[in-house]
């Protein structure tokens, strides 16, 4: 097989998995599209050096690992657009426009707070207009190839049923507020850090090396220009919208105004929708309809021509604080939420505003019975922007988070390093879950098979109220396979099989687990490298602790006060008396020749994987981190090392690549 013929069958196969994958229609039989996959499996066995990542026998269910950082010049700048913040400047502009071109129409449209993304199609050898690269903004001028990501993007064509042989789309790609909403509460409940707003969140999903990650996270895509194609589509604007909607491209929202007033108009309708949309906007975009008379009105070379943004003001309204409510999250932060007057901001009722912590409440100086002026921006989350403390009836006083859990009755107290309050009850039923799902993860005890939805249901009905009772399920066999919790006999053997054998762990496992706050797995291997037995720790004094590599005074204090709560040592005695291991063995052909080091681990290394490496550098007294900084001694980086690569260098950080380890490590 020659290579044009090679690429024209993927070109085949890509369509036919599309068909089947992303639309449902499948074209071809199966028999037919296992002989075509057979064939390019068979040229591939031929030509191993053809095979690139996104060949259809790369992928699983159509989808592609991304490889990092491959950058894409624009053909067409991917720039900015001038915002105003007043309807007096888009008159003006207006007013400017029409002086040049008496007859000129607008578009005016919703902009939606994403990131912007390009779409190239061309006509491929089975004469389909196919998506061929996806691109990034970047700065402007370059950006970064995302293709495999942008394929699995419900929005986005493959194919495009348009009588083109290119085109090129630019878009807006976004996060809806009910996929933000279920990514930050599965992060919760995993005890992951939670995502700032839908457009960072957006941005991170988008550039994930795994589609099948942005795939299951959610995004979504509107098309708000054409970046070059044929004149049906660069002559107006409105009308090259309606040719691509028309062929089942998703368009932003947008009309077509004739004048001020009309443009204005549209506006303030988009205004009073923004709360109903299921994204974020941060304002409206004006734009020349007619395309050729757009570059008769450049501002800089930062900046579109014949475009410009509205940014709304942020819709404010007083009402009374009438109470706040306190909520306990999996990780025991106790969450205040004002509780207020209903209003209406933006097109929907809002009574409830975060308070987000104590410092934000003392800021404001906010007090129960207060008037308080809430606003909404771009944003759909209602805030509070400040107290008319003019108003406050006598004797109101700024509100204090109590020093009582909600829930539990156990203390709260303020986390070191944070305004968060915490409670410190380790088997508080609100943080409990969290707790448990923690101490059986990857990083601690490694219970593989032990998913979140048992850890739920187990201290829902009982079984588990404490990292202890873990182990203790066994005792409790039978009646876990009548109720069906973990599934029938097979898989609740299996399952206490896997935790019994977690018992033999090394020690630092168990003591990650134990969940202690500010003391992480690096910081439990420092303790149990050095001490070797929990019990030994269990001993040492704040300023011993203080002593050992990676324990600053607040981590210390964290370890001596769970070390001494009674609940907890009555915790690890029933561990201890269950056969869990509390004891740090020596690991043969452990060093000190990297103490001290902090190394960052990037790229596909020849002979390891990560891991490997990292439990080599760890082995030989080294600590691995997972991003670099000022305090990075050595980035190890192997094939396609991206952007850490690029910080380490503009650092001054010593990059090694394997072989450079090894020899440090040998000599």
């Amino acid at each position: 097989m020659e290579l044009n013929e090679y690429k024209a069958l993927i070109d085949e196969i890509d369509y036919h998995m599309d068909r089947y994958y992303n639309q449902n229609e499948p074209e071809i039989s199966d028999y037919d599209y296992d002989q075509l996959m057979q064939k390019l499996k068979a040229a591939e066995a031929e030509h191993p050096e053809w095979v690139t990542p996104d060949s259809p026998t790369q992928k699983i269910g159509g989808v592609a690992m991304r490889e990092a950082g491959v950058k894409v010049t624009h053909d067409v700048p991917m720039l900015s657009i001038e915002d105003v913040f007043d309807k007096a400047d888009v008159a003006a502009w207006i007013d400017k426009v029409k002086a040049v071109h008496p007859d000129a129409m607008f578009s005016v449209e919703a902009k939606i707070d994403g990131l912007s993304m390009t779409l190239r199609y061309e006509r491929d050898s089975q004469g389909k207009l196919k998506l061929k690269l996806a691109e990034t903004r970047g700065d402007g001028l370059i950006g970064e190839d995302v293709t495999a990501n942008a394929l699995v993007i419900p929005d986005v064509n493959q194919y495009l049923e348009l009588p083109y042989d290119s085109i090129q789309l630019r878009g807006e790609v976004y996060m809806s507020h009910e996929d933000f909403d279920r990514f930050n509460s599965e992060q919760e409940l995993k005890g992951g850090k939670l995502a700032a707003n839908p457009r960072n969140l957006a941005a991170g999903t988008l550039r994930q090396l795994d589609a099948n990650i942005t795939k299951e996270r959610g995004l979504k895509m509107f098309v708000f220009n054409v970046q070059q194609g044929p004149e049906e589509l660069t002559t107006s604007h409105c009308d090259g919208m309606e040719i691509l909607s028309d062929a089942g491209v998703a368009t932003v929202f947008h009309k077509k105004c004739a004048d001020t007033e009309s443009v204005l108009n549209v506006i303030d309708e988009i205004g009073d929708l923004r709360g109903t949309f299921p994204y974020d906007i941060d304002g409206a975009v004006v734009k020349i309809d007619q395309i050729s008379y757009r570059s008769d009105f450049s501002t800089s070379s930062k900046y579109s021509s014949g475009h410009i943004a509205y940014k709304y003001p942020p819709e404010e309204k007083e009402t009374t604080l009438l109470d706040v409510e306190l909520s306990v999250g999996r990780t025991g932060r106790v969450n205040p939420t004002a509780i207020f007057e209903p209003i209406r901001l933006c097109g929907t009722t809002v009574s409830r505003a975060t308070l987000h912590n104590q410092d934000f409440i003392d800021d404001l100086d906010i007090g129960i019975g207060d008037t308080i002026v809430v606003y909404k921006s771009g944003e759909i989350i209602p805030k509070i922007k400040e107290v008319v403390h003019a108003k406050r009836p006598a004797g109101t006083s700024t509100y204090k988070i109590p020093d009582v859990c909600p829930v539990c009755g156990g203390p709260v107290s303020r986390d070191a390093d944070t305004a968060d309050m915490k409670c410190q009850n380790p088997s508080c039923p609100a943080q409990l879950v969290r707790h448990i799902i923690n101490f059986v993860s990857r990083d601690a005890m490694d219970i593989k098979g032990f998913g979140d939805v048992y850890v739920e249901d187990l201290v829902q009905q009982g079984y588990i109220k404490d990292i202890a009772d873990v182990f203790a399920l066994k005792d409790s066999r039978d009646e876990l396979i009548e109720k069906g919790i973990i599934g029938k006999e097979k898989n609740t053997d299996k399952l206490l099989g896997v935790i019994e054998a977690a018992k033999s762990n090394d020690a630092y496992r168990l003591f990650t687990g134990f969940g202690i706050p500010n003391v992480g797995k690096a910081a439990a291997k420092a303790l149990l490298g050095q001490f070797k037995d929990i019990e030994k720790i269990m001993e040492l004094t704040v300023e011993e602790l203080i002593q050992v590599n990676d324990i600053g005074e607040i981590s210390a204090k964290s370890i001596y006060d769970y070390l001494h709560n009674p609940v907890n040592i009555d915790i690890i005695n029933r561990l201890k008396a269950e056969g869990v291991n509390m004891t740090e063995a020596e690991k043969e052909g452990a060093t000190d020749k990297l103490a001290g080091l902090t190394f960052v681990i990037t790229g596909t290394l020849p002979t390891m994987g990560r891991k490997e490496a990292q439990e080599l550098i760890e082995l030989n007294g080294g600590k691995c981190s997972g991003s670099v900084s000022k305090k990075t001694n050595y980035l190890v980086a192997g094939e396609a090392a991206g952007s850490k690569l690029d910080k380490a260098n503009s650092l001054g950080v010593t990059v090694l690549s394997e072989e450079e380890l090894l020899a440090m490590i040998n000599s």
